[in-house]
């Protein structure tokens, strides 16, 4: 049983590693086509992907790590939650507006 816990853990953490990476690759890659058409719908897209994905990825992905080897106390928990979210939030609030811009 403790072989399995453990290989869950690291499947825990290569997913979210995976994805702050994997996010950092899309919001590269919205940016690349914001360059190419000069878009400002694109540019805001962009931005709001990368807030969403690799940003909010990387915070809550960073925080769990700090967290769980005790470098930052529990009490920091809420803060980076929110962190998290607030960056979650921008991004979803950036990709709206993306779409409702006109050119």
């Amino acid at each position: 049983m403790v072989a399995l816990a453990a290989l869950v853990e690291w499947l825990i953490v290569g997913l979210a590693f995976g994805s702050t990476l994997l996010g950092g690759y899309v919001g590269y890659q919205a940016y690349r086509g914001y360059r190419r058409h000069d878009s400002r719908s694109m540019r805001y897209l962009s931005v709001g992907l990368f807030c969403l994905t690799a940003v909010a990825f990387a915070v809550a992905f960073v925080g769990s790590v700090l967290l769980r080897q005790g470098v930052l106390p529990v009490r920091f928990q809420q803060p980076l939650t929110l962190v998290t979210r607030a960056f979650q939030f921008v991004g979803v609030l950036f990709i709206a507006y993306s779409l409702h811009t006109r050119e």
